[in-house]
């Protein structure tokens, strides 16, 4: 049987560079940086006081404040994209197989802030159970944290009754998302699948677990928007950022018939693990990862000509992705433009698929490359090209996403331009 194709359809997004595909698209093309001082909560103490937060956000946009209130807030940025996402495929306005529609959209961390209002309101209680009032947890705690709950209301929303499941796999989250639903397609459990990542992790417990890792950015404080500089001899760790980015995959002659929109077509897929430690990068399990998605693309390395990459700002992973690329892609890789859209919306954790694997999408669809700003003093030892400050346009055909986890968990994307 001929493999189905797989197309975009529809595109959503809330993050630190905007709240709509045309805001962030233009701030990101733009070299806008959405990062900023910390003010989620007091961080005036703290080693790392900056971050990519999600601001004019109004969940009442999408949501009634009765159904807002049942939600965490990584709900709400992922129910938002969503929405946005199926409304732009038009999926809301025809009344297409609710049975052959299903959503993969996923979180890396899930309801943590719930969860710290939960030990708020019941102080002690963890180490005194007996203390616990019960009239004080609402019952909708748990419903509100668990990270399939983004799924489970779009599919609500919507009437999607086809696959509805959620993927967690820490900062490659999205990608995977994204990936396995292009599988579900192509296997025929559905034809049209949402899906993506969000997070909403700007939080004292999750920014003190970074800080006690040491994996945040410390020297940039009194200049955040610089705080973010992939590939810089500076660079001294990521800047944690919070939102959600949402795609609609459908079968492309399902699309076709019913006149959608396209943005791009993926055409792969790749997966690997490291085995080989819980946070330190390898240069192996990423190389493997880019391989497989370009095998299963059914395409030589030297057909690509954009890299949409992990690049969180660590001094390691920089260094680790860039060697990996270049293990990948061999003599091409020096001819590939590689980008890190992190320098200006911090690293979304879970979410970071969604929306970089959107921007990598309007990459193809526009035929430019974004840039990767605060690209100061360019480490020697990351010696590619990385459209260094500006974007640029250029000839797109095909183009590779990557994202990369704890656990040692890797997944790269391939996308065509049709």
């Amino acid at each position: 049987m001929a493999r189905r194709r797989i197309v975009i359809t529809g595109l959503g997004i809330v993050s630190p560079v905007g709240n709509s595909v045309e805001e962030a698209w233009q701030n990101i093309l733009a070299g806008r940086s959405g990062i900023g001082a910390l003010t989620r909560f007091d961080a005036s103490t703290w080693p790392s006081r900056v971050a990519g937060q999600v601001r004019n956000f109004d969940i009442h946009d999408y949501l009634q404040p009765k159904d807002a209130r049942r939600m965490d807030e990584f709900i709400h940025f992922g129910m938002a994209a969503g929405i946005q996402a199926v409304r732009d495929a038009g999926l809301d306005q025809e009344q297409p197989d609710g049975d052959r529609i299903g959503v993969c959209v996923g979180s890396g961390i899930g309801g943590l802030a719930t969860i710290e209002d939960g030990i708020r309101n019941n102080p002690g209680s963890l180490a005194d159970p007996p203390t616990l009032n019960l009239r004080k947890v609402s019952p909708f705690f748990v419903p509100a944290l668990i990270i399939n709950m983004i799924s489970g209301n779009l599919s609500i929303r919507f009437g999607f009754r086809g696959p509805n499941l959620a993927i967690v796999s820490a900062c490659t989250t999205g990608t995977h998302s994204i990936g396995e639903a292009m599988r579900m397609i192509e296997y025929g459990d559905a034809d049209v699948m949402v899906a993506g990542g969000s997070d909403a992790c700007v939080t004292p417990t999750c920014v003190g677990g970074f800080s006690a890792a040491r994996a945040l950015s410390t020297t940039f404080n009194d200049d955040p928007a610089t705080a973010s500089r992939p590939w810089d001899r500076d660079r001294d760790g990521f800047v944690i950022g919070e939102g959600s980015g949402v795609l609609v995959l459908e079968e492309y002659e399902h699309a076709k018939k019913r006149g959608a929109k396209i943005y791009a077509e993926v055409i792969g897929y790749g997966m690997s693990g490291d085995a080989y430690h819980i946070t330190a990068p390898n240069m192996d399990g990423p190389k493997r990862c880019m391989e497989a998605a370009l095998r299963n693309a059914g395409i030589n390395a030297d057909a690509v000509q954009y890299l949409n990459a992990h690049g969180t700002s660590t001094p390691l992973g920089d260094k680790n992705e860039t060697d990996a690329i270049k293990a990948a892609f061999g003599a091409h890789a020096k001819k590939l433009v590689v980008n890190s859209t992190k320098s200006m919306t911090g690293h979304l954790l879970g979410g970071a698929g969604g929306i970089e694997s959107l921007f990598t999408v309007l990459a193809l669809h526009h035929q430019v490359s974004p840039p990767t700003i605060n690209i100061f003093d360019q480490d020697p030892e990351c010696d590619l090209d990385y459209c260094a400050n500006s974007a640029r346009e250029m000839k797109i055909d095909i183009a590779l996403n990557n994202n990369f986890g704890f656990g040692g968990t890797n997944g790269s994307l391939v996308f065509k331009r049709i």
